[in-house]
């Protein structure tokens, strides 16, 4: 089996830009699924239905988010009705949508695992537990499971991907929407990357147009951002898995710049 999972999509110029990659990569390489992290879609900052469906609609089989998934009011609506988006599993119970989703192609199963870290953010459940649960619920139901980490420490994204070596397929971290050069397959199998970096302009701060994040940092005045301009990086990583073992067997991390002339 192989999945593509792409890193944080950021605003219209990211969006623009890696759904026309997605279309290009499916016409050239055998691939089997494509996730991406969604959660920045919409204006640089939460997803809408119409974005979502605007993603889906061109061949992604996942959208996974994070804690900006809760903008838009409308996703509190469309989250249960539609299984191939999902928000983070940790949640406290009641919260609307899904943790965790199984999608299924030529008779391959593909479980997603979305989790939110606690260090530097929003104190919710806690991510070790309800990994643990979510996994043996999944159980023998899918071939592969990826677990999609939305975390601001690099020590908790790597503590979880180690903690669950061997259990799941692979842990790739988003987020912070800066691609890390770690890519690799842990001791007991299992394909992990700290951050898998983003989808959006990369002459800009975290997807951002720097001339409205810098003035911040000086002044530590509000800013209202914007999302930045000019050519595009699509980060990611492509790996291959056993669905007889349910491990990785290869994980390729890839970052390439785009031109800019999709508006």
């Amino acid at each position: 089996m192989r999945v593509v999972i792409l890193g944080d999509i950021i605003g219209r110029p990211g969006r623009r830009h890696a759904l026309r990659w997605i279309e290009e990569l499916r016409s050239r390489d055998k691939v089997d699924f494509v996730v991406v992290n969604g959660e920045n879609a919409a204006g640089g900052i939460g997803l809408t239905p119409n974005v979502a469906k605007e993603i889906l609609g061109a061949g992604v089989d996942v959208i996974t988010t994070g804690n900006h998934v809760w903008r838009d009011r409308e996703m509190a609506g469309f989250l249960p009705s539609e299984r191939r988006i999902v928000r983070p599993a940790n949640y406290p119970q009641g919260v609307p949508g899904h943790g965790w989703t199984i999608v299924n192609r030529d008779a391959l199963r593909l479980a997603i695992l979305n989790l939110q870290g606690r260090v530097f953010m929003q104190p919710i459940d806690c991510p070790f537990m309800v990994a643990d649960a979510a996994v043996d619920r999944i159980g023998s139901d899918a071939d592969a499971i990826v677990v999609d980490f939305h975390a601001e420490a690099t020590s908790e994204k790597q503590a979880l991907g180690l903690y669950l070596d061997g259990r799941v397929s692979a842990v790739v971290g988003t987020h912070t929407h800066v691609q890390t050069s770690d890519a690799r397959i842990l001791p007991n199998g299992t394909g992990f990357i700290t951050d898998l970096g983003m989808c959006g302009p990369i002459n800009s701060v975290i997807g951002m147009d720097p001339e409205t994040v810098i003035p911040k940092f000086i002044t530590a005045m509000p800013s209202r951002f914007e999302v930045g301009k000019g050519p595009v990086v699509i980060s990611g990583v492509m790996i291959e898995v056993d669905t007889s073992t349910g491990k990785t067997k290869d994980i390729q991390r890839f970052s390439e710049e785009t031109d800019d002339t999709i508006r």
